[in-house]
């Protein structure tokens, strides 16, 4: 059975530049074309989510995907609809949620003296 590659701290920063130069490239940055181009695979790459600073470089990177793709939609570059299912599988945008079906009801009450 082949072994993964070891966690490397550089990763955090690199994963952030990919991301960040991926935007600057107008390409839609993404954590399994980065896990390729440094020699793993997604599940690895996952699997350096339990090392704190790479943990909040992945959330660093997902708001920088969210946002280009955001900014994508609302120029009309990408189909907004597309955008809208990825941006829904990846983080839940657009979906309703059972707190927005819920009714809440204030009383007042009025004392008199």
């Amino acid at each position: 059975m082949k072994k993964g590659k070891k966690y490397d701290s550089t990763f955090p920063k690199q994963l952030y530049l990919f991301f960040i130069n991926a935007v600057n490239d107008s390409s839609i940055p993404s954590f399994s074309k980065f896990a390729r181009s440094v020699g793993l695979t997604l599940s690895e790459l996952e699997a350096f989510k339990k090392h704190d600073e790479f943990e909040r470089s992945w959330r660093d990177c997902l708001e920088i995907r969210r946002d280009y793709l955001t900014d994508c939609a609302l120029t009309r570059r990408y189909d907004p609809s597309f955008v809208k299912f990825l941006l829904s599988a990846e983080f839940g945008v657009g979906e309703k949620s059972d707190e927005d079906d819920k009714d809440i009801s204030v009383t007042i009450t009025v004392e008199e003296s």
